[in-house]
């Protein structure tokens, strides 16, 4: 037997052997690093995907707007183009129209007191030189405002241009010296008709519907009944809304007002706390906003900040209010674009601060406008015999206990309503010096807006939660159409700041709220709820302003950003 040599373990294998649950973990570990590197190249292509869909979406989002306006462009130069076709066919056909005659005129009396304007004197009219013409279509003629049952009014056209439409008639006015009269005189620019037609208005005979009478400075509008359609539908209307554009507003302290521009589109202002108005142009029909001009308007004597602000029709100037205390200037009118402003030196509220400015949507040839303040007070100002200066007019005093939070004029009517921290809403008519109407509320208000579409509605804010919002109509004394509103998370509190605009078609309404959300509500849903609610801003929605003629609702907030909403209706 062969002896062999035994081999040490320690010789025969100096390491000692690895069991299989080592050779399992250094096997995971080895694999890690290549999990690690593919789950950091995932991440970076994941970013990467998401970057490049936001920029699909927002280049969608700009083609998206970019056609519609193109569709908006085609239809309007289609319009513009049937619109000269059938110019061109009404001038060839209408030197073929014979001038009406003498015979033909419906000659009518006048009321005592009142001077016969016109005489035809071989087919010459000539004006007495105490009136002249109110000029209105003689096919299309709309009765005057505030006109009574059996008085005869003697209107006056031009047949050859009533079928076009060229001449317009006009609301009766309250000059600057508020005088009554139940037609007012015509500017001094308007032509003289070479022939006159003269119609009678039977006594006890309905008046004709039609379009209201163009005024100066105002959009032609007509009359929409919109009170019967209130709470009729168990369903509301749903406004698509897309991506909101924010833009830094650049004031340094708290907004505080937003008014957009009657005339121009394109055209918006803020003011805020800072004491700066800032005028602003739309881009884009709502894609951003570009800063044009900064406007320092603190008041002289205080250094106060507007308190309200507004446009007058034309849309050249701000005419913002300030506060009766120390003896300060409370009104100041700008001119945004040429960075001038001008106090007036008239001071007729007698102390605290001048809540609201409005101007009257009835004036003729010179504008009017109200404010009211914390004395309780409503005054009216008019412009000045030649057009230099303004001058105040006390409506009343005694009518409200505390004070007047918000003032509005109606269309039809020539009616001041004011809503109180009283809680009374009073109608008033500045022609008689009379209260037509007065409401009590379980609740202070804190503002009033006249419906831009029915001229007997309008809506009251008040201060209950849940019925913040009021309608009512002018023709019913004492009693509300609907109350609804909305509940707030963030506080009970309802401030006087946050405020409401109407839609053009006056079927919504918009308001800011604290929460911060934008409550919209359609009148003709049978609820107490808000239709539908944006979440918008970071802080409190202070106001969101309907645009006029664009699909766009403009807000501001306290977070010092502007909010660009552009809306798609169903």
């Amino acid at each position: 037997m062969m002896r062999g040599r035994i081999t040490p373990p320690s010789e025969k294998d100096p390491q000692p052997k690895r069991s299989r649950i080592d050779s399992e973990e250094d096997g995971d570990e080895g694999l890690k690093k290549p999990r690690r590197e593919q789950e950091q190249e995932l991440v970076k292509l994941v970013e990467e995907q998401r970057s490049e869909l936001t920029q699909l979406e927002k280049h969608a989002r700009i083609i998206a707007v970019q056609l519609d306006e193109a569709r908006k462009n085609l239809a309007a130069l289609e319009g513009q183009l049937v619109h000269a076709q059938n110019r061109s066919q009404s001038k060839s056909s209408a030197g073929v129209v014979k001038t009406a005659t003498a015979d033909n005129a419906v000659k009518v009396k006048s009321e005592p007191g009142v001077d016969t304007a016109f005489k035809e004197e071989n087919g010459n009219a000539t004006a007495a030189p105490s009136r002249r013409p109110l000029f209105v279509p003689a096919s299309n003629i709309a009765p005057v405002p505030g006109a009574r049952a059996g008085s005869n009014l003697k209107l006056v056209g031009d047949p050859s241009k009533a079928s076009s439409g060229a001449t317009s008639s006009r609301l009766p006015s309250t000059s600057a010296t508020w005088s009554e009269s139940d037609v007012s005189e015509t500017s001094s620019k308007q032509p003289t008709a070479s022939k006159i037609t003269t119609v009678k208005l039977e006594p006890g005979s309905a008046p004709q519907k039609g379009p209201v009478p163009k005024t100066k400075g105002l959009e032609h509008k007509e009359h929409v009944d919109l009170i019967t359609q209130i709470r009729g539908s168990k369903t509301p209307g749903f406004i698509n809304t897309f991506l909101p554009n924010y833009v830094a507003s650049q004031h340094k302290r708290k907004l505080r007002s937003l008014v957009i521009n009657p005339a121009t589109d394109e055209i918006c202002a803020t003011s805020a706390l800072d004491g700066v108005i800032s005028l602003w142009q739309i881009q884009g029909k709502g894609i951003g906003l570009t800063l044009l001009n900064t406007v320092d308007c603190l008041s002289p004597g205080q250094r106060r900040w507007s308190e309200d602000m507004t446009w007058d029709p034309s849309g050249q100037l701000l005419f913002a209010c300030y506060s009766a205390d120390g003896k300060d200037n409370q009104i100041a009118i700008i001119n945004a674009s040429r960075k001038k402003v001008k106090f007036l030196e008239d001071r007729p509220h007698e102390r605290g601060i001048v809540n609201n400015i409005v101007f009257m949507p009835w004036y003729d040839e010179q504008p009017i406008f109200a404010t009211g303040g914390s004395d309780h007070a409503i005054v009216m100002w008019g412009e000045k015999e030649g057009g230099v200066g303004w001058k105040p007019k006390l409506l009343h005093r005694s009518l409200h206990s505390s004070a007047v939070m918000g003032v509005a004029g109606m269309h039809y009517k020539q009616l001041v309503i004011s809503a109180g921290a009283d809680k009374r809403i009073i109608g008033f008519d500045p022609r008689y010096g009379r209260a037509e109407f007065r409401h009590q509320l379980d609740s202070k208000a804190m503002g009033v807006l006249p419906n831009p579409a029915d001229f007997n509605l309008f809506m009251v804010q008040t201060g209950t939660p849940g019925q913040q919002l009021r309608l009512f109509d002018i023709r019913v004394q004492r009693s509300e159409l609907h109350a609804f509103g909305w509940r707030q998370e963030s506080s009970e509190s309802q401030s006087a700041l946050i405020n409401q605009t109407w839609s053009p078609d006056g079927i919504s309404i918009a308001s800011g709220s604290a929460d911060p959300k934008i409550h919209i509500f359609d009148i003709r849903y049978n609820s107490k709820e808000p239709s539908q609610s944006i979440q918008a801003h970071q802080k409190r929605v202070l106001k969101a302003a309907w645009h006029h003629t664009l699909p766009l609702l403009v807000s501001i907030s306290s977070d010092l950003n502007i909010g660009l909403h552009k809306l798609c209706v169903k």
